[in-house]
């Protein structure tokens, strides 16, 4: 299998040749097909998540098909279109995993940062993490789902049953969770960095009800905010945004330093709250909400051999939606 291998912050991926991994007993052998290209693989490339497998391959937005089938799993056929998700396993036994929590759970792994994900040609996934995939959307549009999507759902579940919703950070998770939010009948405001006018057409063409840069005060009031970008700054800017009740929801996995703020901008029973990792029911609503829509995926698609090139032009955004490394038939 060819695999882009990381080593070291600092230093770019290597590609490599290499033997297959051997699914155990609980395991897929998955042919990858795709692989987003997410915003945490940054924060492992430039140690900000700090305990990363190494030598490591990343990825963890997986779309594969089954080549081998470990000999305990049950109810899956060798060809099948799966998906790979972050979460890797759970203990399935602490209070976290027996509550319906397990994206909580203190010995889950995670794809692509505690196990080899999927910047590779095949890769191996615990049968029980992995999850079939709609016929309806193509691979390259079905791996963004796997992250972007998933954690832009929770990220919208745990904002509340509000009609005016704020987006912060306008990537791949917002142009997803964008088409769910207008689907379920709410109104979306889109921020993006300031001078970003192309973010801001992109947002209106998908649905937006107003799109400005993040320190635009919106034309009305928000419900709740749901913050995608890696940055501590933007949860004053939306509480200042925000009406009475309003639910402030940061869904990355890292963000730089929150500033203090007055308590006014908090009071009136304003909150501020993370998103941790997802759970399989999250995944199990959100690709059958996917499928119904159909969420549409804006994919800028690269080579295997060019996820550096991806990763740069993530990091620098030079796309709007997500990026997708597809591997040779």
């Amino acid at each position: 299998m060819d695999a882009m291998i990381f080593r070291k912050s600092g230093q770019p991926l290597k590609l490599v040749h290499k033997a297959d991994p051997k699914p155990a007993t609980d395991q897929l052998l998955l042919k990858v097909t795709a692989c987003g290209v997410c915003r945490t693989d940054l924060h492992i490339i430039d140690n900000e998540l700090t305990k990363p497998k190494l030598p490591l391959i990343m990825g963890h937005e997986i779309v594969g098909t089954v080549l081998e089938i470990g000999s305990a799993v049950k109810g899956f056929a060798i060809g099948q279109r799966v998906g790979v998700p972050w979460l890797a396993q759970t203990c399935l036994k602490c209070h976290f995993c027996l509550s319906g929590r397990e994206n909580l759970c203190d010995e889950a792994l995670f794809t692509g940062y505690n196990v080899d994900g999927g910047y590779a040609s095949r890769t191996v996934a615990k049968s029980n993490f992995c999850f079939p995939l709609p016929d309806s959307i193509p691979d390259n549009e079905a791996a963004p789902l796997l992250c972007a999507g998933l954690i832009g759902w929770r990220t919208l579940k745990l904002a509340g049953d509000n009609k005016r919703i704020g987006i912060y950070g306008f990537g791949a998770a917002a142009h997803l969770i964008t088409q769910v939010a207008i689907y379920q009948k709410k109104e979306v405001y889109a921020f993006t960095r300031n001078g970003d006018s192309e973010g801001q057409d992109y947002a209106l063409k998908l649905g937006a009800s107003w799109a400005g840069s993040s320190e635009d005060k919106p034309p009305h009031l928000l419900d709740a905010a749901l913050i995608f970008a890696p940055v501590g700054d933007l949860v004053p800017l939306a509480l200042k945004a925000s009406n009475k009740g309003a639910s402030i929801v940061c869904g990355g996995i890292h963000m730089s330093d929150i500033p203090s703020f007055p308590y006014s901008l908090l009071w009136q029973e304003r909150s501020v709250k993370s998103v941790a990792n997802l759970t399989r029911q999250d995944a199990i609503e959100f690709l059958e909400i996917a499928e119904k829509i159909p969420i549409r995926s804006n994919v800028t698609t690269y080579s295997l051999e060019d996820a550096n090139k991806a990763l740069d032009d993530l990091r620098h955004g030079k796309f709007h939606g997500a990026a997708v490394l597809t591997t040779k038939p």
